[in-house]
């Protein structure tokens, strides 16, 4: 890449963080395989003045999700997995479920939420926040979830998923789409399938094989000084924030017994740029298979039904032009989208801005890391996207 072109890039990272949009960030570009872009800015503690470093550890969030679905398709492609079957297989509380009526009633489910729902967030699960008793239920669930984090017996990602399971649906399995907790179950699952621990399930099967040494559900003691601070916009700017969320130990300092599939990771850039070289690789890492060429096309090639989409359109409106499955995002319509790309380029972002997207037509990965609540897709990751690709490829 031109020096022009990246002192471009920098520049605009540089002004969001000097503009308190962000405390700092980690920025890497691949293209086929060979890094053509890394840049940092800002800090990972700004209170002591700590500047981000490339080996900075971020809170993924649901930068997770993408990991959790490559569990699910690697014991897919095994065949110990169908995507077709019944979570009530796995969780009996999944069987004979009921769904909130349009006055408030509960009426019995038309068909069991399959393994495939959960990977299309078409189940009809829910996250906290949402109205109605049902909502209350699922609410109730991770009220408790994060009443026991600090106790002698804090909630497990079975029991988690157990206990969400006798939760109302927000509506008939299959029939609409809504973001929620299924990553979280499809967790759960890779752990009743596998027969070990979700975290020993990814360790040996993706972190140990791609080199993934900072990527975890905590954060060792002696790498802790590494975790970069999460923050938030306050009256004065940027200011610290403490809080747990959806289960996730915000000091990252303890194994957690809820191994949470859909947010409860950590990362570094260059770990994560390694399994998204992986999928852009069509399987491949360093002459190593770690998941099947016809695996990934299906993982990363997926769509979902046309009531499904118009519902995942209206509810998240920055993804637009996206078509939605296994997890990710898939670019459909170019000229949709609020930023560039190109046709099939995929990827998934956090609730604290790190984000993802590998681009099979331009050969190109891009990661980006950085800790600020509520984010998703930054406009500050925007802006550098398009910088990217108007004058970069």
């Amino acid at each position: 890449m031109k020096e022009e072109n990246i002192r471009r890039l920098q520049e605009i990272l540089d002004k969001a963080v000097d503009n308190k949009e962000i405390a700092g960030a980690n920025f890497c570009v691949q293209k086929e395989g060979r890094e053509i872009c890394y840049l940092q800015s800002g800090y990972r503690n700004v209170e002591q003045k700590k500047k981000l470093q490339r080996d900075s550890i971020f809170r993924l969030y649901s930068m997770t999700k993408p990991i959790t679905a490559a569990a699910v398709m690697k014991l897919t492609e095994e065949g110990r997995l169908d995507m077709g079957e019944p979570v009530a297989a796995f969780f009996p509380s999944f069987r004979g479920q009921t769904v909130e009526g349009k006055a408030g009633e509960r009426v019995p489910v038309q068909r069991d939420v399959m393994v495939k729902d959960l990977m299309d967030m078409t189940a009809g699960l829910m996250y906290p926040g949402y109205a109605g008793p049902a909502g209350r239920e699922t609410d109730q669930v991770f009220v408790e979830l994060d009443r026991r984090l600090f106790t002698d017996h804090p909630m497990s990602t079975a029991e988690f998923t157990e206990r969400l399971g006798k939760c109302p649906l927000a509506f008939q399995p299959g029939s609409g789409w809504l973001y929620s907790s299924c990553a979280d179950v499809l967790g759960a699952i890779v752990e009743k399938v596998s027969g070990v621990a979700f975290s020993r399930y990814l360790r040996e099967n993706f972190f140990e094989p791609l080199g993934m040494e900072d990527t975890g559900f905590y954060v060792p003691e002696e790498k802790r000084e590494r975790l970069a601070v999460t923050y938030q916009t306050g009256i004065d700017g940027m200011e610290p924030y403490c809080g747990n969320h959806l289960g996730i130990i915000n000091a990252m300092d303890r194994e957690p017994a809820f191994e949470s599939g859909g947010a409860g990771l950590v990362s570094t850039v260059d770990d994560y740029m390694r399994f998204a070289h992986m999928l852009l690789q069509g399987g491949i890492y360093n002459g190593r298979r770690v998941l099947g060429e016809h695996t990934v096309r299906f993982m990363v090639n997926g769509g979902l039904l046309w009531n499904q989409q118009q519902e995942m359109e209206k509810q998240f409106t920055h993804i637009r032009g996206y078509a939605y499955s296994n997890l990710l995002r898939i670019l459909q319509e170019e000229g949709k989208a609020l930023h560039m790309g190109s046709r099939g380029e995929y990827g998934w972002d956090g609730w604290l801005g790190c984000y993802f997207s590998n681009d099979p037509q331009n050969r190109i990965s891009i990661v980006f890391m950085t800790q600020c609540k509520d984010a998703g897709t930054l406009p500050v990751l925007r802006k550098m996207k398009n910088a990217l690709y108007g004058n970069c490829l």
